[in-house]
């Protein structure tokens, strides 16, 4: 059973509705938004934008992991984001920092990010101790293979069941390191080493991964298989967009991590409002 809150260094979650995670990328070569907010003080005021949306979670990038995108040292990407988290904690609400490397995250812990997003599920030397040793929620998400190739032919037996065990796994292992239940959630990374027939059957497979007891978090927004279902260009992915966070939430998603969070917050009240309609047994 999932926990009821998500604790994520001072603030505590309620997990009774879906939680909007809004994206704010500061770096060059992103897929959706590369460049656009860059400049700190531009990521900052497109960070204000979201929470005025609605956002419950700021998730804050300075290194792009889209297919083929190069690695940045930990000296550049601490200087894109720790200006960035300085200038979006007053906002009130939890900040995310997406990294995968311990330096950054123990950096940005420091700062006051309350969640490390991790699409390598903390497998690198020093990040678990990183998180470990601070109250900090962590996300681990699941990627066949590294940025630079992991879409070049990834190939599973089944991949629900593949990724299912992977996250078990680095679950239990950060609970073996002292990282409490509920500052855990899991990630299938749609799009990291997938296929369009992966991400989907992953999409229909969310509750074999939400009946591990953690908080999924689905990241599908603007993303190429959106793309290739509809074939439209990444800027008007957003109608795709939302349909794929709201069938994530029908599936057990919790959190949904988008570009778009008013027009998403709007369609899961529908939702919500829906369900709450619905006739009893």
């Amino acid at each position: 059973m999932t926990a009821a809150a998500l604790r994520l260094g001072r603030h505590v979650l309620p997990l009774d509705r879906p939680l909007v995670m809004g994206v704010v990328n500061v770096t060059p070569d992103s897929f959706s938004d590369g460049g656009r907010f860059l400049d700190a003080q531009a990521a900052i005021e497109h960070a204000r934008r979201l929470v005025e949306e609605g956002a419950d979670i700021l998730d804050v990038g300075g290194e792009s992991t889209r297919p083929g995108a190069l690695p940045v040292d930990e000296a550049e990407e601490s200087r894109r984001v720790l200006p960035v988290l300085e200038g979006i904690l007053p906002l009130g609400i939890p900040v995310s920092i997406d990294t995968t490397k311990p330096g950054v995250m123990r950096a940005a812990i420091a700062a006051g990010a309350a969640m490390v997003n991790d699409v390598t599920a903390l497998r690198s030397p020093g990040a678990l101790e990183a998180v470990a040793a601070a109250d900090a929620g962590v996300c681990l998400m699941h990627m066949l293979g590294e940025p630079r190739t992991m879409q070049a032919s990834p190939a599973y037996g089944d991949v629900v069941a593949e990724v299912r065990d992977f996250l078990a796994a680095r679950a239990a292992v950060c609970e073996a390191a002292g990282i409490g239940r509920d500052r855990i959630v899991i990630d299938p990374g749609f799009g990291f080493g997938k296929t369009v027939a992966h991400n989907l059957a992953l999409l229909r497979g969310l509750p074999a991964l939400a009946a591990l007891g953690f908080p999924v978090l689905a990241g599908l927004s603007r993303k190429s298989t959106l793309g290739a279902i509809t074939g439209r260009a990444v800027g008007d992915r957003l109608a795709a967009s939302v349909a794929a966070a709201l069938l994530a939430v029908q599936r057990g998603a919790r959190i949904v991590r988008v570009h778009d969070v008013a027009a998403t917050r709007d369609a899961l009240a529908v939702l919500a409002a829906v369900a709450r309609s619905a006739p009893g047994p």
